[in-house]
């Protein structure tokens, strides 16, 4: 088997706690779990790349690395759930073949992008869409529905208590518990942050006068550390609010808050209810980049308001040899019909077919010069 090309990793050593899988001579191509093979589409590619980024996507990579690596021998793909930035740092640096991140990149991060790329611009190559599920832990309270406003003052720390008059509006006839509130939020920068920030600062600004972004500016609460840990303090924490990626909320079995959407209603967190938002999403990018915006005011019946879109960040041209043919074919099954119905079951939702048709014409587009 060769050993393809192999990246230089974070501070001299392997991406720490990345993924490595590799199935030479695997018969195992169930893929899913539900029963349908996921054969990757596209040539196979022998080689050892690295990859870092959003944590948000780290089941999404997981089950594909499973799934290609299952029907391609000699395939093997580390992926480091670093963060958004960490991840875009890492490809700027020529340490990740690609990048995941759950927001665009800042026009620094894109010109030293186009540097890494020999001179050619880098994509943004919708890939995953990450419901934010308002995830809480408060015994006796089930199907919890909030108004944007409400949410906006409970993570500005000015609801503090559960029975809050503005709590009870949005529920009414439930008995809510005389408890404090505990809110949770992310420590490290994260491009969820930077998704429900947006959110808040869309819907509600008159409220929510904090700057947005990837860091947390909003006073109070408590910061865990990516994904795994926002989700392990609410489920710690008795009387807790936090907001986390969909998956993260349902492998915990957490319980999610119903938000009201632009068209008034309190919608119940699904895969299908936060594909209606991003069938409705703009592409702002030029040429194969197809970097989105999103209306998280959509007034679109049924919809659940609040997702991310993260994003495989890769070279249009630039990226050669193995490396170079690996990332376009890992993509291409990732992109195809196979990759994207294997993130059914795992807490995220399908591209919509107004985006993923998009996406492939993009992938198709990336070669080496």
């Amino acid at each position: 088997m060769k050993n393809g090309i192999r990246l230089a990793a974070i501070g001299g050593a392997l991406l720490t706690g990345a993924l490595a899988l590799s199935a030479c001579g695997s018969d195992d191509n169930s893929g899913n779990g539900n029963g349908t093979a996921a054969a990757p589409e596209g040539n196979c590619v022998e080689a050892t790349v690295n990859a870092a980024g959003s944590s948000a996507q780290k089941n999404a990579v997981d089950e594909w690395i499973k799934n290609y690596t299952a029907n391609c021998a000699g395939a093997v793909l580390n992926y480091n759930p670093s963060g958004s930035g960490a991840g875009i740092e890492a490809f700027n640096g020529k340490q990740a073949a690609f990048a995941g991140s759950d927001s665009v990149m800042k026009p620094e991060e894109a010109e030293a992008a186009k540097t890494r790329c020999a001179g050619n611009p880098a994509l943004h190559l919708p890939m995953v869409v990450g419901p934010v599920a308002i995830a809480y832990n408060l015994d006796g309270v089930e199907g919890l529905q909030l108004s944007p406003e409400t949410l906006a003052n409970i993570f500005a720390n000015k609801i503090k208590k559960w029975n809050d008059p503005a709590i009870a509006a949005d529920n009414p006839g439930v008995t809510l518990p005389d408890t404090n509130i505990t809110t949770v939020h992310r420590a490290d920068e994260s491009g969820t942050t930077d998704n429900f920030t947006k959110y808040l600062a869309a819907v509600v600004p008159d409220i929510w006068t904090f700057e947005t972004g990837k860091v947390w500016t909003a006073p109070g609460g408590q910061g865990g550390t990516k994904s795994d840990g926002v989700t392990t303090l609410v489920k710690q924490s008795k009387g807790s609010i936090g907001y986390v990626e969909m998956s993260y909320a349902e492998n915990a079995s957490l319980s999610t808050v119903k938000v009201k959407n632009g068209a008034g209603e309190y919608t119940e967190l699904t895969a299908d209810s936060a594909s209606k938002v991003v069938a409705g999403a703009q592409v702002v990018g030029t040429g194969n980049d197809l970097a989105l915006k999103i209306d998280f005011a959509a007034k679109t019946p049924g919809a659940y308001p609040i997702v991310l879109v993260t994003y495989e960040i890769a070279c249009e041209k630039g990226l050669t040899g193995k490396e170079g043919e690996f990332v376009k074919s890992f993509l291409t099954y990732t992109a195809s019909e196979a990759g994207q119905e294997a993130l059914k079951g795992l807490g995220y939702a399908p591209l919509p077919p107004e985006i993923i048709s998009k996406v492939r014409t993009s992938i198709d587009a990336i070669s080496a010069a």
